[in-house]
């Protein structure tokens, strides 16, 4: 799970780096699985609060904190780890991997509304993989890169597929 941290210290900015680190492990799930609803201004006055009490009740006063902790611990801890599986919904998707790099609506789909979200990942040595994002401060690393374009039919992942590498 903590690889994600990798993630969340490149999107979060040197100067909170030290702040993500002190979070306790429920709290570093919940700030993992929430900041993409979060702007830059709200990741960085959530860090700034002193205590894990403040910083929740600032996810509840933002209306955040349900968002989470509206699924059963098996499911968020799922979310956190990146295992996007078929039957979640967009927003578990969104939580686990962030924005996608590319959607697009699809037709012609056995549903009402369809979406393509187009993911990219980059594999390191270690073992490590990172949902990538423009302008990636780790690609360098990078040994290997992947997409996963997942299928949502009615807002339901209904299919996931892995291609390697990807063009422009």
């Amino acid at each position: 799970m903590r690889w994600f941290l990798l993630l969340s210290l490149v999107l979060g900015g040197c100067g909170l780096e030290a702040r993500i680190k002190k979070l306790s492990e429920a709290e570093y799930m919940h700030y993992y699985a929430l900041r993409p609803f979060m702007s830059d201004d709200d990741r960085k006055a959530f860090l700034k609060l002193k205590t894990e009490e403040e910083r929740n009740q600032w996810l509840k006063d933002k209306g955040l904190w349900q968002t989470f902790y509206k699924y059963e611990p098996n499911i968020r801890q799922a979310i956190v780890d990146g295992a996007v599986q078929k039957g979640w919904t967009g927003e578990m998707v969104y939580m686990a991997w962030g924005a996608p790099f590319d959607t697009r609506k699809l037709t012609g789909r056995p549903a009402t509304k369809s979406q393509l979200l187009v993911y990219r990942f980059e594999r390191h040595e270690d073992g490590v993989v990172l949902v990538w994002t423009p302008g990636s401060k780790t690609e360098y690393k990078s040994i290997g890169r992947f997409t996963r374009s997942v299928y949502l039919d009615d807002d339901r992942v209904t299919e996931i597929v892995e291609e390697e590498d990807w063009s422009n």
